[in-house]
C-alpha cells in the first residue's frame, strides 16, 4: 500500500471507517473489470494503491443517504442478493 496515497485519501475523506468502506468496495469493482478512473503508476499498480490514489484526486466521492429504514410490511419485499 502506498502511504503517500493514503495520507491523501484521509486529507480528503477524513472518516476512517468511512474511507476503509469505500476503498472496500472500490477494490472489488477494480478487481471484477471496471477501469480504473485514474492512470496507474504502472501496469502491476494494485486495486488498491488505485482506489486510494482515485479518492486522493477526488475522482471518487462517498455519497451519503439519511432515509429511515423501511417499514416491517416493504421489508418482505426486499430481494436479499
Amino acid at each position: 500500500m502506498d502511504i503517500a496515497y493514503l495520507d491523501k485519501a484521509k486529507e480528503r475523506i477524513n472518516n476512517v471507517p468511512l474511507l476503509i468502506n469505500m476503498v472496500s468496495r472500490r477494490v472489488k469493482q477494480l478487481n471484477s473489470g471496471q477501469r480504473p478512473l485514474v492512470k496507474p503508476d504502472s501496469p502491476k499498480q494494485q486495486a488498491i494503491d488505485i482506489a486510494l490514489k482515485e479518492i486522493a484526486e477526488g475522482k471518487l466521492i462517498a455519497e451519503m443517504s439519511f432515509t429511515a429504514p423501511p417499514s416491517p410490511v416493504q421489508r418482505d419485499n426486499i430481494l436479499a442478493l
